[in-house]
């Protein structure tokens, strides 16, 4: 039989496990890892930093529900995505990072870049090892996929050394795995399904909270049909928005405050009581809400807040569940009651506030107005990346998704940084779709290479910088001395000229003042083959609308 390479059989068992795409950064020793990929028929993803090798492994995989993976050099390079495997981590969500490491023959003698990338790693994985026989990497990279997506997701590690990717072996020799089985979904009693039911019954005020588990579980239909069933109000967290249309009835995200901190009875589906549900406590909520939970993770289950009902099963499965119990036996919420009746005055009055900012035509603008001429533009099923402070918080109040794994964000961590990588898998996982990168001016920083990786893989990406001159707030005025570094911290050069890097690597800029700029510039900038970059001028120190509670109750 022939004679195979480290290099193609870590490409042949990533092929065999389903894996679509890599992203990486090349250099010593895994060059051949990425040769023996593109030899598969795979596309190699090649990035500008490593941080966004992870990140968009990570997105692919979630917009995927399967697994994707990163490669990337040893030493700095592989710890480079530590941020990344924690923040898939936080996120639930899969990827496989593939890092190049020392030779094993020269252990402890100083190779290059020798590191303890295992351990490193461990904190932040669900799995991690090193291959040290070349013919038993079909088996760790069908443990790895296990790992990954089974139970609650999330990333996994596997250490290459450079003797192991180089070293030859007679294809005979090689223990290769089968693929690994798709995840069970494992179901409820249906004593648990009746006692949600029963609960959801004595509520008088309930609500729904989709998180984006259901969006990884492709639970869209059933939790579709089950607010259409019971009629009870819902909102998203922000990446489980879409799951359930925008548009659809009982949409109660515009009356965010109002419906947490009134409900009595809270059905909570594939979303967590961390911080960005401000953990359950009052003042957000009810001081005795109840709490029905469902969570793939048993250890989840009344985290912060007692549950009253725990759903632990796969969301999908348990929500088919509780629609095959409402069709035996019907039950409804009356659209008539007090409750309904607060939260379309609250949504009213929000869509009226709102409105007025978003109308206006102030020059430089406010975050309102161009958020909403993007919302006003943007086909049905864009993908929507966004981050930065304001420019994201705000954007989660405007722009509406319609379809599930369709929103990217900053996520469970609050991570800075994954926009531009989440913006290159966005594209290479959807092609045809428009996808709208809207970063905030800091936030871009972390990643402004990747607008070439953009251009170079032809990935007609619609980047949109909203550029306060800072992080934040941004930078009302201008000190006088600025020019001898004494500025505020938080202060970045002010209206610094974005578009100017696309146009740099071949694309389309703009730099926009006006709504009227920006308007020209999105509809050329949707008709363009390539990736292009609007550079829009927010006014410093524009804010979002007052808070009742602040962002991160502590």
């Amino acid at each position: 039989m022939a004679e195979l390479s480290g290099a193609q059989i870590v490409a042949k068992s990533l092929a065999t496990q389903g894996v679509e795409e890599m992203f990486g950064l090349v250099g010593v020793p895994v060059v051949p890892i990425s040769i023996a990929w593109q030899q598969e028929g795979k596309p190699f993803i090649g990035v500008r930093h490593e941080q966004a090798a992870g990140y968009a492994a990570q997105a692919a995989s979630y917009m995927r529900t399967h697994l994707s993976a990163a490669l990337v050099v040893s030493g700095p390079g592989m710890t480079n995505v530590i941020s990344a495997l924690g923040n898939a981590q936080a996120n639930c969500w899969p990827m496989i990072l593939l890092g190049g490491a020392a030779n094993i023959t020269l252990s402890q003698m100083g190779d290059f870049q020798d590191a303890p990338q295992v351990e490193a790693a461990r904190p932040f994985v669900k799995w991690s090892d090193q291959a040290r026989d070349v013919r038993l990497i079909p088996r760790l990279i069908a443990q790895a996929t296990r790992s990954a997506i089974n139970g609650r997701p999330g990333p996994v590690y596997l250490d290459l050394p450079g003797d192991i990717i180089d070293a030859v072996v007679d294809e005979s020799e090689v223990q290769w795995a089968p693929r690994v089985e798709e995840p069970q979904r494992p179901m409820v009693s249906q004593e648990s399904v009746e006692s949600a039911i029963e609960a959801l019954k004595t509520a008088s005020n309930p609500l729904v909270i989709v998180g984006k588990g259901m969006a990884w579980s492709k639970a869209e239909q059933e939790v579709q049909e089950f607010v259409d069933k019971t009629g009870i109000p819902w909102l998203a967290t922000p990446m489980g928005a879409g799951v359930v249309p925008a548009d659809a009835p009982n949409n109660a995200a515009a009356a965010r405050t109002h419906v947490l901190k009134n409900a009595d009875l809270v059905v909570l589906l594939g979303a967590r009581l961390n911080w960005i549900l401000h953990f359950g406590k009052p003042p957000r909520f009810k001081e005795d809400v109840r709490i029905i939970q469902l969570d793939i993770e048993p250890a989840e289950i009344g985290t912060n807040v007692p549950t009253e009902v725990a759903l632990v099963g796969d969301g999908k499965a348990v929500m088919g569940q509780l629609n095959s119990y409402l069709d035996e036996n019907p039950w409804s919420f009356e659209d008539s009651t007090e409750w309904i009746a607060s939260i379309n005055a609250e949504v009213e009055r929000k869509a009226a506030e709102q409105a007025e900012w978003a109308s206006s035509n102030e020059s430089p603008m406010n975050y309102y107005r161009p958020l909403k001429e993007i919302q006003d533009r943007m086909p049905r099923d864009a993908v929507f990346v966004t981050e930065g402070e304001n420019t994201m918080a705000i954007a989660r109040q405007v722009i509406q998704s319609y379809e599930p794994r369709k929103r990217l964000d900053a996520g469970t961590w609050g991570t800075m940084g994954v926009g531009p990588g989440f913006a290159l898998a966005a594209q290479v996982v959807n092609p045809g779709k428009r996808v709208i990168a809207l970063e905030g001016d800091a936030a871009f920083g972390f990643g402004p290479g990747e607008v070439e990786t953009a251009v170079r893989q032809k990935l007609p990406i619609t980047w949109i910088i909203f550029n306060n001159n800072g992080i934040g707030g941004g930078a009302p005025e201008l000190p006088e001395d600025y020019e001898t570094g004494a500025i505020n911290p938080g202060q970045l050069t002010p209206m610094a000229h974005y578009e100017k890097i696309m146009e740099a690597f071949g694309g389309k800029g703009y730099y926009c003042r006006s709504p009227e700029e920006l308007e020209a510039a999105l509809d050329d900038s949707f008709q363009q083959e390539g990736s292009t970059l609007i550079n829009v001028e927010i006014a410093p120190g524009a804010q979002r609308r007052q808070q009742q509670f602040r962002w991160l109750q502590r």
